[in-house]
C-alpha cells in the first residue's frame, strides 16, 4: 500500500499546511508505509531554489515529494486558477496509483475531490478526505461568491465531492454538524483534530534571543502569528482600532506576524489609524516559532463573525503548546471559543466590541499571575488532547482501514 498526500502546500512554504503535512508524512513513513506527498512548486519568497522548474521528484526522510508547478500570484481569481491547476497535476499523478493505495486529500482546494472521485472510479483506490475550511460557505461569506447561480452551482459540487470519499476527517464538532446539514453520509464521518509537535513547541522565557531582536522583551505583547486571509482581516482590523485606543501605553505593542492576501489591506490600516504600537513582521524561521510565541503575552486568534463556525485555525493549538494565554476574537458559539472555555487558557470576546477589546487588553496587562495560569492550563491541554503522536495514531487507523489492514 501507498499512501498518497496531496497538500497543495508543503516545506518550504511557511504555515500550519506545510509543517503538519511534512509530519504527518515523517510519522507515516517511519511507521512502515510508503509515503508520497504530491503538492507544488513553493509560491515566493520559497521558490527561488525551483527557479525554472515545472517538475521536481524528491527523496527525503524515507519518502517521496513530487512538486508541479503552478501560478503564484495571491489574488483570489489567481488562487482559483492556481487551486485547479493543482487539480490537473493531481490527476495526472494517478496513473501510478494500484488498487491497493489510498489517497490523502487535503481541502481545500475542494477541487482536489475530483482526484478522489477518479481514484475510485479508476483504480478502486482508498479515499480519505480532511477538511480543513469548509467551501464554499468561506467564499460565500467573504463575498468571493455573489452571484445566485455561481452559488448555487458550487454548492452542488460540493456536495458531489463529499460523494468520493470512503471517509472524511473534520476538525471539529461544528465542522461536523455543517457537513450532516449538508446530507453528508454520518458513517463517514470522523471528528479528528489538527495536532501541535508539543516537543518542539513548548514554553520559553519572554527574554529570548528572537524577543530581543526585535526589541519585546520589556513590552507587554498581544501577537499574531499566522496567514493573514480572508478569515480574520476585518476581525484584526478591529483589533487595530482598540490598540488605537490605548495607543498611549508606551509598553504595550500590537505584533502581527505572517503573510497573506490581506496584508497589504492590514498595513493600509495601520496607516489610516497612524498606529505608533502597531508592528507588522513577516513570517520569521520556522525553529524560532517557539521563542517568538514566547516573546508574547497574549496570542491572539481573530475570526470574522459570518467564518466563526467554518475555520478553526491550527495557530491555536500552537499557541497553547507555547503557553501563553489565548485571546479570542471570535463568536461566543465557535469551537475557539469552546476550546479556549473548556480549557480554562484564555478569554473570548466578541470581533465587533472594540472598546471592549481595548478594556480586557488593560485589564489583563495588570494580572501576570491570571495570565501565567492561564498559560499553564493551555500548555497541559494540549499535552493530553493535541499531541502530536496522540492525532497522528488516529489518521494511521483510518488510512490502514480503508485498504483492510492491521
Amino acid at each position: 500500500m501507498t499512501i498518497y498526500i496531496h497538500t497543495m502546500y508543503y516545506l518550504p512554504e511557511y504555515g500550519s499546511a506545510p509543517i503538519l503535512m511534512n509530519e504527518l508524512a515523517s510519522y507515516l513513513s517511519a511507521r512502515g508505509h510508503d509515503v508520497e506527498v504530491v503538492t507544488t512548486i513553493p509560491r515566493p519568497p520559497h521558490h527561488r531554489p525551483f527557479k525554472g522548474k515545472f517538475y521536481l521528484k524528491e527523496k527525503t526522510d524515507g519518502f517521496t515529494i513530487k512538486r508541479y508547478r503552478t501560478n503564484f500570484t495571491v489574488h483570489h481569481i489567481g488562487r482559483l486558477i492556481a487551486w485547479t491547476i493543482y487539480t490537473f497535476w493531481s490527476l495526472w499523478n494517478l496513473r501510478r496509483v494500484q488498487e491497493n493505495d489510498v489517497l490523502f486529500l487535503r481541502l481545500p482546494p475542494l477541487q482536489i475531490g475530483l482526484a478522489g472521485w477518479l481514484a475510485r472510479k479508476w483504480k478502486g483506490a482508498g479515499v480519505l478526505m480532511s477538511v480543513q475550511d469548509i467551501h464554499p460557505d468561506l467564499s460565500i461569506e467573504s463575498g468571493l461568491l455573489r452571484k445566485k447561480w455561481a452559488i448555487s452551482l458550487a454548492r452542488k459540487f460540493e456536495k458531489w465531492i463529499y460523494k468520493q470519499a470512503d471517509d472524511i476527517v473534520v476538525i471539529s464538532e461544528g465542522f461536523k454538524k455543517n457537513l450532516l446539514n449538508k446530507r453528508v453520509d454520518d458513517d463517514t464521518l470522523h471528528i479528528v483534530p489538527n495536532w501541535v509537535d508539543a516537543g518542539f513547541m513548548r514554553p520559553y522565557p519572554k527574554n529570548n534571543r528572537v524577543s530581543r531582536r526585535f526589541s519585546l522583551e520589556e513590552k507587554f505583547v498581544a501577537m499574531y502569528s499566522g496567514t493573514l486571509t480572508l478569515s480574520s482581516y476585518v476581525t484584526l482590523e478591529k483589533v487595530m482600532e482598540a490598540v488605537k485606543l490605548i495607543e498611549n501605553d508606551e509598553d504595550f505593542r500590537l505584533v502581527i506576524i505572517g503573510e497573506g492576501l490581506k496584508k497589504p489591506a492590514l498595513e493600509e490600516k495601520a496607516k489610516q489609524l497612524k498606529l505608533k504600537n502597531a508592528v507588522f513582521l513577516p513570517f520569521q524561521p520556522y525553529e524560532d516559532l517557539p521563542l517568538l510565541l514566547g516573546a508574547s503575552d497574549l496570542l491572539l486568534v481573530p475570526l470574522d463573525e459570518k467564518k466563526a463556525q467554518i475555520s478553526v485555525p491550527s495557530k491555536l493549538y500552537n499557541y497553547m503548546a507555547a503557553g501563553r494565554p489565548v485571546i479570542g476574537f471570535t463568536d461566543d458559539e465557535s469551537e475557539v471559543a469552546h476550546i479556549i472555555s473548556d480549557a480554562k487558557c484564555g478569554l473570548n470576546r466578541e470581533p465587533d466590541d472594540v472598546e471592549g477589546m481595548a478594556e480586557m487588553f488593560q485589564m489583563l496587562k495588570k494580572k501576570p499571575e491570571t495570565l501565567k495560569g492561564m498559560g499553564e492550563r493551555a500548555r497541559e491541554y494540549v499535552e493530553k488532547y493535541y499531541a502530536k503522536d496522540v492525532v497522528l495514531e488516529r489518521y494511521e487507523d483510518l488510512l490502514v482501514s480503508l485498504r483492510g489492514e492491521q
